[in-house]
């Protein structure tokens, strides 16, 4: 693919956006910059007390970042290698999914082919010591159990496990390895001719993920597609390239990027579309951002796809990312992208940072995710799509061609308490570890569970005193508004805890009425090319 091997062989590696620049020599540095190097000097050696320098430098670090533009950040040295995991599409550890329940460490699946899975490790099975540390009841966090399972491939780390039905404490030596970290979260058909694919990240990875599931996807009679890109925040940007050069003809332009100290880098589509007959659907909401943004800029421009949900996030900054001294790193803002029409749909930041962050949650105050009447584009930032001159904004993200609001009757206070203080995530544990055999023998596979389960009057008191054990403040009349969704989540998580993530999508994509539109516009050729203006 032609878009690939610039990538590959280029001078300038724009997918993980590292620049080729001139070593920053005296020559180089401005009057200004040596004077913040002297006052940190003066700081160190003449200041009247004892100053931590480390944190004095990484406070100073932060602040100036911050004051440039929302995005240029600074990432301290022991979180460099954390940040780039999902990027590069794989860590290395010991391959489980967990939860912490009960101040104890539950294995909620095994990955598959993982080194957990290949010594026995089985969903339900408990970590009670690892390299014989007790770490239940001892109130360990998610970032400890990291610290102690994750290692370079090759090491042994030792874990005893509890496991119901069995006496005692069982002991595993399991090897670490190199772990995948799955960029594409379901593929599956939705119907007789419609794929559905959802995206949570653009990694490394990413485009290899899209290709196998299409191919997949095709043999089972695929012929328009359905990409979920809600809650996608970007990442890389090379994938969200190559996917929209799936659907794009030959050199057609797919996003160009522009920067003071680089030259402007332009990325068409190749004569490689594999998809160029499909109708597409791209699905956004305001958790859609950067690579995501891309993707559906191009599509929408090039009149190629409905984009349908709700106005994405609009971070249209492009950061390449510095190694300091320490192994840290500063991720530093060096061009802007812009879609086919010319558009920057990076949302205003020129009043700061504080302002900007207020700006994104006013969104919510006033309204945006019920009403697109609630959202206002400025006309100057108006443009038109490439083909049949739709009008489309730019200066804070993508607008869909068809919004879809939230409904704030189910999404209303009680449901965003439930959420916020864990009691879904709290009850559904519970839930699976208290039934998962009884499960099983009641559900021969996924289909029935999906047609038969219901949970039982019982069962919803059970998760209303597990709110209010939370903290939740109990309102019959909101929960009972919000009860339909909650327990489609909930019988959604139970799915994914006793099959996975894709089943998960499977249930609580039945209902959603963003999905039904999709589907409705997909399936009908008038109505999908109505919405494209033709």
């Amino acid at each position: 693919m032609k878009i690939i091997n610039i990538f590959k062989k280029g001078t300038v590696t724009v997918a993980l956006f590292v620049l080729l620049i001139p070593s920053l020599n005296a020559q180089l540095l401005s009057e200004q910059t040596f004077k913040i190097a002297r006052l940190l000097g003066l700081i160190e050696n003449f200041y009247i007390d004892t100053v931590d320098m480390e944190m004095v430098t990484r406070d100073a670090i932060v602040a100036l970042l911050r004051s440039l533009d929302p995005h240029s950040a600074y990432i301290p040295a022991d979180e460099v290698a954390e940040m780039n995991e999902p990027l590069l599409g794989n860590f290395e550890g010991i391959g489980i999914q967990f939860n912490i329940l009960n101040d104890t460490i539950l294995v909620t699946a095994p990955i598959p082919g993982g080194p957990s899975e290949k010594v026995g490790i089985m969903p339900g099975d408990r970590i009670v010591t690892i390299e014989d540390e007790d770490v239940a009841g001892v109130s360990i966090t998610t970032t400890g159990v990291r610290n102690r399972l994750l290692g370079e491939k090759g090491t042994k780390v030792r874990v005893g496990v509890y496991r119901r039905g069995t006496d005692g404490i069982t002991e595993f030596t399991i090897t670490r390895d190199k772990i995948p970290v799955n960029s594409l979260d379901a593929s599956y058909m939705i119907d007789e001719e419609t794929g559905y694919i959802k995206l949570n990240r653009f990694s490394m990875s990413t485009e290899d993920e899209f290709n196998e599931a299409v191919e997949k996807l095709r043999e089972r009679g695929m012929k328009n597609i359905i990409l979920d890109l809600r809650g996608n925040s970007g990442g890389v940007m090379a994938p969200a390239v190559a996917i929209a050069d799936a659907f794009l003809s030959d050199d057609r332009m797919v996003v160009y990027l522009e920067g003071k100290s680089m030259d402007r880098q332009d990325f068409r589509s190749s004569s490689e579309t594999s998809l160029a007959d499909a109708r597409v659907v791209v699905l956004t909401d305001e958790g859609s951002a950067s690579a995501s943004e891309i993707l559906a800029g191009a599509l929408q421009d090039w009149d190629r796809g409905v984009v349908i949900g709700r106005r994405t996030f609009g971070k249209g900054l492009v950061q390449n990312g510095f190694t300091l001294t320490d192994g840290s790193m500063v991720r530093l803002t060096v061009a802007r992208y812009y879609t086919p029409s010319g558009r920057s749909i990076q949302s205003p930041y020129a009043d700061g940072y504080d302002r900007y962050m207020e700006e994104f949650m006013s969104r919510y105050a006033r309204g945006e995710q019920v009403s697109s009447v609630n959202i206002a584009f400025p006309d100057s930032l108006q443009a038109e799509t490439l083909v049949n001159r739709r009008v489309v904004f730019g200066g804070g993200g993508i607008m869909p061609d068809l919004f879809i609001g939230a409904d704030t009757t189910v999404f209303n206070s009680f449901y965003r308490e439930v959420v916020r203080l864990g009691a879904i995530t709290r009850f559904t544990l519970g839930y699976v570890d208290s039934n998962r055999s009884r499960l099983l023998a009641q559900y021969e596979d996924f289909d029935r569970f999906r047609r038969d389960f219901e949970f039982s009057d019982d069962e919803r008191q059970q998760f209303i005193e597990v709110a209010g054990e939370a903290g939740v403040e109990i309102s019959r009349e909101q929960f009972q508004a919000a009860e339909a969704e909650l327990f489609r989540i909930m019988k959604g998580l139970v799915a994914r805890d006793i099959w996975d993530m894709e089943n998960y999508f499977m249930v609580i994509n039945e209902e959603d009425p963003v999905i039904i539109n999709a589907l409705r516009i997909i399936t009908d050729p008038e109505a999908y090319r109505d919405a494209l203006g033709y």
